[in-house]
């Protein structure tokens, strides 16, 4: 039912910076926490970064904390991931998901705590 797009991904080199967009299908999007996951050439899907429903918490892997920041605009059902100071271990491809348990608070950081994923884009970090 519901539908993640994400975009935004793209090439850069070290010490660059990207935007990720993740939209929403559904207005419902208001009511879940929505986090990035990334996932490597054979290596497991990683977390990233989480916010709440209502964006008052985040949550970040240390591997990118201070570097990235995750928020949302609920109005156009879209949730960001602002990229900074990128490494070549970034490179992945990246995946925004829902949680569709309405207005939960605690912050999960386990794929399989997600119901709805995007398509992933490619981020590319040159060194």
């Amino acid at each position: 039912q519901v539908q993640l797009v994400e975009s935004g991904g793209g090439w850069v080199q070290a010490g660059g910076s990207l935007r990720l967009s993740c939209a929403a299908s559904e207005r419902t999007f208001t009511n879940y926490a929505m986090a990035w996951f990334r996932q490597a050439p054979g290596k497991e899907r990683e977390f990233v970064a989480v916010i709440s429903w209502s964006g008052g918490n985040t949550y970040y892997a240390d591997s990118v904390k201070g570097r990235f920041t995750i928020s949302r605009d609920n109005a156009k059902n879209t949730v960001y991931l602002q990229m900074s100071s990128l490494k070549p271990e970034d490179t992945a491809v990246y995946y925004c998901a829902a949680d569709n348990t309405p207005l939960k608070y605690v912050l999960a950081t386990t794929p399989g705590d997600y119901d709805y994923w995007g398509q992933g884009t490619q981020v590319t970090v040159s060194s």
